[in-house]
């Protein structure tokens, strides 16, 4: 039986086609260099939780927005479910109303389907889950970040008031304090996914996101690994391990 329930939707760099994108690959990999989680399939890895990977980048479509626009605040910024403009407010893709249905039909809702049936399966197993939402973020704010407050925590741990008990979150933070990290709860970034169907429903279905500072295993706005990676791999290796104690 798996513990865990791993979503990693933004460790991909690849985009399937470039339809409708209006910019060149250069500026597409500037984008994917700035916007990725790198490396965080391998950082979260896991051959004894159930893992699920979006294959494709958050360019091309980001799983972890509302399809429904208005509902996604990120969308007045032309990073919705389908980012259509760069970082720097850069015209980067027309979505015509066919492109907008066939990425989602053959992208977005497969992989939340995928995510939906591991949700069901861990309730029929155990009646409860646990998602842990695996992200990574950059020492310095993205020009369209929501937060553009400086000196970031080394991780950031987000909640979903109905879905996170405190007391998990208590936990959680004491786990990285103790090893000398600085944490940010719901700072820089705040929430934790839950399958729509499930979402503010029921309590049964746990999730709690982890945001790995960058600056702890790249070197500098790169996606080289520095000599640190393989120290942040085993906190976070740590962490997944005290979850499955905890859930």
């Amino acid at each position: 039986m798996k513990h865990l329930i791993l979503h990693i939707p933004h460790a991909s760099e690849n985009i399937p086609f470039k339809k409708g994108f209006v910019i060149g690959d250069t500026k597409i990999k500037e984008e994917i260099l700035k916007l990725t989680d790198w490396f965080t399939d391998d950082l979260f890895y896991s051959d004894v939780d159930t893992q699920i990977i979006a294959s494709f980048s958050r360019v091309f479509c980001d799983v972890e927005r509302f399809s429904d626009n208005s509902k996604e605040e990120m969308y007045k910024l032309g990073m919705g479910v389908l980012y259509t403009r760069c970082d720097d407010n850069t015209l980067a893709r027309t979505v015509a109303p066919n492109l907008r249905k066939e990425i989602l039909d053959n992208y977005y809702w497969p992989h939340h389907q995928s995510f939906s049936k591991a949700v069901i399966r861990q309730l029929k197993d155990r009646d409860t889950c646990l998602i842990l939402d695996c992200h990574s973020f950059p020492k310095t704010p993205i020009f369209k970040g929501l937060d553009q407050r400086g000196n970031r925590p080394d991780f950031n741990i987000g909640t979903d008031k109905f879905h996170t008990p405190l007391d998990l979150v208590k936990k959680s933070k004491n786990y990285f304090t103790a090893l000398g990290y600085t944490v940010g709860i719901d700072w820089p970034y705040s929430g934790a996914i839950v399958p729509i169907e499930y979402y503010q429903k029921d309590k049964r279905v746990k999730s709690i996101m982890l945001e790995v500072n960058r600056e702890l295993y790249l070197e500098g706005d790169t996606n080289n690994k520095s000599s640190d990676y393989n120290k942040t791999k085993e906190v976070v290796q740590g962490f997944l391990s005290f979850l499955r104690n905890n859930s």
